[in-house]
Protein backbone atom coordinates (compact mmCIF):
# COMPACT_ATOMS: atom_id res chain seq x y z
CA UNK A 1 0.00 0.00 0.00
CA UNK A 2 0.83 3.28 -0.67
CA UNK A 3 0.05 7.10 -0.10
CA UNK A 4 -0.16 10.36 -1.86
CA UNK A 5 -1.69 14.06 -1.37
CA UNK A 6 -4.54 15.39 -3.38
CA UNK A 7 -2.66 18.53 -4.50
CA UNK A 8 -3.10 21.84 -2.97
CA UNK A 9 -1.44 22.94 0.17
CA UNK A 10 -1.47 25.79 2.90
CA UNK A 11 1.70 28.88 3.00
CA UNK A 12 3.34 30.12 0.19
CA UNK A 13 6.85 28.55 0.24
CA UNK A 14 7.03 26.08 -2.76
CA UNK A 15 10.58 25.03 -1.63
CA UNK A 16 9.47 24.09 1.60
CA UNK A 17 6.75 21.85 0.36
CA UNK A 18 9.05 20.25 -2.53
CA UNK A 19 10.84 19.22 0.22
CA UNK A 20 7.87 17.73 2.08
CA UNK A 21 6.05 16.25 -0.29
CA UNK A 22 9.40 13.84 -1.85
CA UNK A 23 9.67 12.78 1.64
CA UNK A 24 6.65 12.61 3.49
CA UNK A 25 4.86 10.21 0.86
CA UNK A 26 5.22 7.38 -1.57
CA UNK A 27 4.03 8.98 -4.39
CA UNK A 28 5.27 12.54 -4.70
CA UNK A 29 3.13 15.11 -6.68
CA UNK A 30 3.55 19.06 -7.70
CA UNK A 31 2.11 20.95 -4.71
CA UNK A 32 -0.51 23.57 -5.87
CA UNK A 33 -0.55 26.42 -3.12
CA UNK A 34 -3.41 28.70 -3.37
CA UNK A 35 -2.77 31.09 -0.96
CA UNK A 36 0.14 32.72 -3.47
CA UNK A 37 -1.30 34.89 -6.50
CA UNK A 38 -2.21 32.88 -9.56
CA UNK A 39 -1.25 29.48 -7.06
CA UNK A 40 -4.70 27.84 -7.34
CA UNK A 41 -6.07 24.70 -9.57
CA UNK A 42 -7.69 26.60 -11.92
CA UNK A 43 -5.05 29.52 -12.12
CA UNK A 44 -2.61 26.69 -12.46
CA UNK A 45 -4.86 24.83 -15.45
CA UNK A 46 -5.61 27.93 -17.38
CA UNK A 47 -1.74 28.47 -17.21
CA UNK A 48 -1.63 24.99 -19.20
CA UNK A 49 -4.45 26.33 -21.82
CA UNK A 50 -1.49 26.88 -24.43
CA UNK A 51 -3.98 27.08 -27.14
CA UNK A 52 -6.55 29.45 -25.75
CA UNK A 53 -6.20 33.03 -24.35
CA UNK A 54 -7.63 33.95 -20.82
CA UNK A 55 -7.68 36.51 -18.68
CA UNK A 56 -8.97 36.92 -14.56
CA UNK A 57 -12.40 38.60 -14.76
CA UNK A 58 -13.66 40.00 -10.71
CA UNK A 59 -15.86 36.83 -11.16
CA UNK A 60 -13.11 34.76 -12.65
CA UNK A 61 -10.79 33.46 -15.17
CA UNK A 62 -12.86 34.35 -18.36
CA UNK A 63 -12.16 33.43 -22.09
CA UNK A 64 -10.50 35.98 -24.34
CA UNK A 65 -9.85 34.18 -27.76
CA UNK A 66 -7.88 30.95 -29.18
CA UNK A 67 -5.38 30.36 -31.67
CA UNK A 68 -3.13 33.04 -32.35
CA UNK A 69 -5.20 35.37 -29.54
CA UNK A 70 -2.68 36.93 -27.06
CA UNK A 71 -2.27 35.74 -23.67
CA UNK A 72 -3.74 38.09 -20.97
CA UNK A 73 -1.02 39.51 -18.25
CA UNK A 74 -2.81 37.02 -15.70
CA UNK A 75 -2.81 34.46 -17.81
CA UNK A 76 1.49 34.82 -18.52
CA UNK A 77 1.82 35.83 -14.78
CA UNK A 78 0.52 32.12 -13.92
CA UNK A 79 2.19 30.16 -16.96
CA UNK A 80 5.50 32.04 -15.68
CA UNK A 81 4.10 31.18 -11.67
CA UNK A 82 3.97 27.09 -13.03
CA UNK A 83 7.36 27.56 -14.94
CA UNK A 84 9.06 28.59 -11.53
CA UNK A 85 7.44 25.76 -9.72
CA UNK A 86 8.75 22.92 -12.21
CA UNK A 87 11.95 24.52 -12.19
CA UNK A 88 12.10 23.59 -8.49
CA UNK A 89 10.81 20.39 -8.60
CA UNK A 90 13.82 19.76 -11.28
CA UNK A 91 15.74 20.94 -8.67
CA UNK A 92 14.77 18.98 -5.25
CA UNK A 93 13.60 15.97 -7.46
CA UNK A 94 17.17 15.56 -9.32
CA UNK A 95 17.96 12.20 -9.38
CA UNK A 96 14.41 10.89 -8.18
CA UNK A 97 13.14 7.67 -9.98
CA UNK A 98 9.36 6.54 -9.71
CA UNK A 99 6.21 7.99 -9.47
CA UNK A 100 5.23 11.37 -9.53
CA UNK A 101 1.99 12.99 -9.62
CA UNK A 102 0.66 16.11 -11.36
CA UNK A 103 -2.89 17.52 -11.16
CA UNK A 104 -5.03 19.61 -13.44
CA UNK A 105 -8.92 20.82 -13.56
CA UNK A 106 -11.14 18.71 -15.26
CA UNK A 107 -12.53 19.39 -18.14
CA UNK A 108 -15.85 19.68 -16.79
CA UNK A 109 -15.26 21.93 -13.28
CA UNK A 110 -13.26 23.91 -15.96
CA UNK A 111 -16.40 24.03 -18.31
CA UNK A 112 -18.90 25.12 -15.46
CA UNK A 113 -16.25 27.59 -14.27
CA UNK A 114 -14.24 29.58 -17.28
CA UNK A 115 -16.99 32.44 -18.84
CA UNK A 116 -17.15 32.51 -22.50
CA UNK A 117 -16.08 35.84 -24.21
CA UNK A 118 -19.41 36.92 -24.57
CA UNK A 119 -20.63 35.80 -21.07
CA UNK A 120 -22.30 32.60 -19.20
CA UNK A 121 -19.91 29.58 -18.73
CA UNK A 122 -18.26 27.67 -21.47
CA UNK A 123 -20.64 24.72 -20.21
CA UNK A 124 -23.26 26.28 -22.04
CA UNK A 125 -21.98 25.75 -25.64
CA UNK A 126 -21.62 22.25 -26.83
CA UNK A 127 -18.48 23.07 -29.13
CA UNK A 128 -17.33 25.47 -26.61
CA UNK A 129 -16.59 23.09 -23.94
CA UNK A 130 -15.48 20.35 -26.49
CA UNK A 131 -12.80 22.97 -28.09
CA UNK A 132 -11.66 23.83 -24.24
CA UNK A 133 -11.32 20.21 -23.76
CA UNK A 134 -8.93 19.50 -26.67
CA UNK A 135 -7.10 22.06 -25.76
CA UNK A 136 -6.27 21.14 -22.70
CA UNK A 137 -5.62 17.74 -23.13
CA UNK A 138 -3.05 19.17 -25.74
CA UNK A 139 -1.84 21.24 -23.34
CA UNK A 140 -1.48 18.47 -20.91
CA UNK A 141 0.47 16.80 -22.88
CA UNK A 142 3.25 19.11 -23.55
CA UNK A 143 3.07 19.72 -19.68
CA UNK A 144 3.40 15.90 -18.60
CA UNK A 145 6.62 15.76 -21.52
CA UNK A 146 7.88 19.00 -20.01
CA UNK A 147 8.05 17.26 -16.76
CA UNK A 148 9.19 13.80 -17.92
CA UNK A 149 12.37 16.19 -19.51
CA UNK A 150 12.82 17.94 -16.11
CA UNK A 151 12.83 14.39 -14.17
CA UNK A 152 13.60 11.32 -16.52
CA UNK A 153 13.58 8.67 -13.53
CA UNK A 154 9.50 10.09 -12.73
CA UNK A 155 7.11 7.29 -14.35
CA UNK A 156 4.64 10.45 -13.73
CA UNK A 157 0.75 10.11 -13.11
CA UNK A 158 -1.78 12.55 -14.04
CA UNK A 159 -4.73 13.31 -11.47
CA UNK A 160 -7.60 15.02 -13.17
CA UNK A 161 -10.07 17.31 -10.71
CA UNK A 162 -13.43 16.93 -11.56
CA UNK A 163 -15.38 18.53 -8.11
CA UNK A 164 -17.76 20.28 -10.65
CA UNK A 165 -18.71 17.42 -12.63
CA UNK A 166 -21.80 15.45 -10.14
CA UNK A 167 -23.62 19.10 -10.56
CA UNK A 168 -22.56 18.92 -14.35
CA UNK A 169 -24.90 15.71 -14.72
CA UNK A 170 -27.34 16.64 -12.55
CA UNK A 171 -27.82 19.72 -14.24
CA UNK A 172 -27.51 21.92 -10.92
CA UNK A 173 -24.76 24.51 -12.69
CA UNK A 174 -26.46 27.74 -12.56
CA UNK A 175 -26.82 30.30 -15.47
CA UNK A 176 -25.34 33.65 -15.99
CA UNK A 177 -28.55 35.33 -14.82
CA UNK A 178 -28.72 32.65 -12.37
CA UNK A 179 -32.78 32.59 -12.58
CA UNK A 180 -31.91 28.78 -13.93
CA UNK A 181 -29.44 25.82 -14.72
CA UNK A 182 -27.71 24.60 -17.14
CA UNK A 183 -28.83 21.84 -19.19
CA UNK A 184 -27.21 18.51 -17.93
CA UNK A 185 -25.01 16.17 -19.65
CA UNK A 186 -25.22 12.58 -19.63
CA UNK A 187 -22.94 10.08 -18.96
CA UNK A 188 -21.97 9.14 -22.27
CA UNK A 189 -20.92 12.79 -23.01
CA UNK A 190 -19.01 13.34 -19.90
CA UNK A 191 -16.84 9.89 -20.66
CA UNK A 192 -16.05 11.37 -24.05
CA UNK A 193 -14.57 14.28 -22.77
CA UNK A 194 -13.09 12.37 -20.09
CA UNK A 195 -11.30 9.79 -22.13
CA UNK A 196 -8.90 12.41 -23.82
CA UNK A 197 -7.00 13.03 -20.39
CA UNK A 198 -7.14 9.16 -19.91
CA UNK A 199 -3.90 8.21 -22.77
CA UNK A 200 -1.09 10.50 -21.34
CA UNK A 201 -0.60 8.40 -18.80
CA UNK A 202 -1.80 6.41 -15.98
CA UNK A 203 -4.67 9.06 -14.89
CA UNK A 204 -6.39 9.26 -11.27
CA UNK A 205 -9.60 11.33 -11.56
CA UNK A 206 -10.48 13.10 -8.03
CA UNK A 207 -13.95 14.18 -6.95
CA UNK A 208 -14.51 14.93 -3.43
CA UNK A 209 -17.71 16.09 -3.64
CA UNK A 210 -20.76 13.89 -2.77
CA UNK A 211 -22.09 11.52 -4.95
CA UNK A 212 -18.70 10.98 -7.16
CA UNK A 213 -19.66 9.47 -10.70
CA UNK A 214 -17.30 6.63 -10.25
CA UNK A 215 -18.43 4.71 -12.91
CA UNK A 216 -18.39 8.09 -15.42
CA UNK A 217 -14.31 7.88 -14.48
CA UNK A 218 -13.95 4.18 -14.98
CA UNK A 219 -15.67 4.31 -18.37
CA UNK A 220 -13.03 7.03 -19.42
CA UNK A 221 -10.12 5.31 -19.06
CA UNK A 222 -8.90 6.29 -15.46
CA UNK A 223 -6.68 3.78 -13.35
CA UNK A 224 -7.54 5.18 -10.24
CA UNK A 225 -10.29 7.32 -8.95
CA UNK A 226 -9.51 9.59 -5.74
CA UNK A 227 -12.81 10.01 -3.40
CA UNK A 228 -13.51 11.35 0.17
CA UNK A 229 -14.54 8.28 1.75
CA UNK A 230 -16.57 9.67 4.93
CA UNK A 231 -19.25 10.82 2.05
CA UNK A 232 -19.69 7.91 0.19
CA UNK A 233 -23.14 6.41 0.50
CA UNK A 234 -24.52 3.07 -0.27
CA UNK A 235 -24.61 3.93 -4.49
CA UNK A 236 -20.89 5.17 -3.95
CA UNK A 237 -19.80 1.86 -2.56
CA UNK A 238 -21.70 -0.27 -5.04
CA UNK A 239 -19.16 1.78 -7.91
CA UNK A 240 -16.30 1.24 -5.57
CA UNK A 241 -16.43 -2.59 -4.91
CA UNK A 242 -17.06 -2.91 -9.27
CA UNK A 243 -14.70 -0.33 -9.78
CA UNK A 244 -12.02 -2.15 -7.43
CA UNK A 245 -12.49 -5.29 -8.50
CA UNK A 246 -12.63 -4.77 -12.18
CA UNK A 247 -8.52 -3.63 -10.98
CA UNK A 248 -9.38 0.34 -10.94
CA UNK A 249 -7.19 1.98 -7.86
CA UNK A 250 -9.20 3.18 -4.81
CA UNK A 251 -7.40 6.35 -3.52
CA UNK A 252 -9.11 6.39 -0.21
CA UNK A 253 -9.32 9.56 1.44
CA UNK A 254 -9.46 9.03 5.02
CA UNK A 255 -7.68 12.07 6.83
CA UNK A 256 -9.76 14.96 7.37
CA UNK A 257 -8.35 18.62 5.76
CA UNK A 258 -9.90 20.00 9.01
CA UNK A 259 -10.44 19.48 12.33
CA UNK A 260 -8.70 16.93 15.06
CA UNK A 261 -6.71 14.73 13.64
CA UNK A 262 -7.42 11.46 14.29
CA UNK A 263 -5.56 8.27 15.42
CA UNK A 264 -4.77 5.91 12.78
CA UNK A 265 -7.41 3.02 13.61
CA UNK A 266 -10.07 5.70 14.08
CA UNK A 267 -8.79 6.98 10.56
CA UNK A 268 -8.58 3.70 8.89
CA UNK A 269 -12.24 2.33 10.02
CA UNK A 270 -14.60 3.30 7.70
CA UNK A 271 -12.59 1.74 4.86
CA UNK A 272 -11.89 -1.65 6.80
CA UNK A 273 -15.07 -1.75 7.80
CA UNK A 274 -16.69 -1.14 4.29
CA UNK A 275 -14.88 -3.36 2.82
CA UNK A 276 -15.80 -6.31 4.78
CA UNK A 277 -19.26 -5.46 4.64
CA UNK A 278 -18.89 -6.02 0.88
CA UNK A 279 -16.77 -9.36 1.02
CA UNK A 280 -14.52 -7.23 -1.16
CA UNK A 281 -11.23 -9.21 -1.66
CA UNK A 282 -8.23 -8.30 0.68
CA UNK A 283 -6.04 -8.34 -1.82
CA UNK A 284 -7.67 -5.94 -3.44
CA UNK A 285 -7.79 -3.41 -0.45
CA UNK A 286 -3.75 -3.39 -0.33
CA UNK A 287 -3.79 -1.88 -3.75
CA UNK A 288 -5.53 0.94 -2.42
CA UNK A 289 -3.62 4.34 -2.03
CA UNK A 290 -4.43 6.43 1.27
CA UNK A 291 -4.59 9.82 0.67
CA UNK A 292 -6.11 12.92 2.74
CA UNK A 293 -10.18 13.69 1.95
CA UNK A 294 -8.91 16.27 -0.28
CA UNK A 295 -6.74 18.99 -0.67
CA UNK A 296 -4.95 20.51 2.54
CA UNK A 297 -5.17 24.34 1.58
CA UNK A 298 -7.87 24.70 4.19
CA UNK A 299 -5.11 23.33 6.85
CA UNK A 300 -4.64 26.14 9.44
CA UNK A 301 -0.82 25.50 9.20
CA UNK A 302 1.92 24.23 7.09
CA UNK A 303 2.81 22.28 9.90
CA UNK A 304 -0.87 20.79 10.76
CA UNK A 305 -1.04 19.93 7.13
CA UNK A 306 2.44 18.14 7.20
CA UNK A 307 1.35 16.07 10.49
CA UNK A 308 -2.20 15.39 8.06
CA UNK A 309 0.58 13.32 5.53
CA UNK A 310 2.50 11.76 7.93
CA UNK A 311 -0.72 10.19 9.20
CA UNK A 312 -1.15 8.68 5.71
CA UNK A 313 1.64 6.13 6.44
CA UNK A 314 0.55 5.19 10.05
CA UNK A 315 -3.13 4.10 8.56
CA UNK A 316 -1.41 2.16 5.66
CA UNK A 317 -0.16 -0.03 8.60
CA UNK A 318 -3.55 -0.31 10.24
CA UNK A 319 -5.20 -1.06 6.73
CA UNK A 320 -2.60 -3.52 5.54
CA UNK A 321 -3.21 -5.86 9.36
CA UNK A 322 -6.41 -5.05 8.20
CA UNK A 323 -6.11 -6.79 5.27
CA UNK A 324 -3.99 -9.88 6.23
CA UNK A 325 -6.50 -10.61 9.25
Amino acid sequence: MTTTGLGSVPGDDVREWMRAVLELVDIPFLPELPARPYGDMLSRTVAVLTELAADLQPAGWRLTGGGDARASLDQRRARALLQEDLDVLEEYADGYEGPLKVQVTGPWTLAATLERPRGDKVLADYGARRDLAQALADGVQQHLADVRKRVPGAEVVLQVDEPGLPAVLAGAVPTASGWSKHRSVDGPGAVELLSLFTTAAPTIVHCCAARPPIEVFTKSGATGVAVDISLLGEPGWEQVATAAEAGTTLYAGLVPTTGPIPEPDKAAEPLIRRWRELGLDPDLLKRAVITPACGLASAPSPADARARLQLLRRIVDVVGEAADA
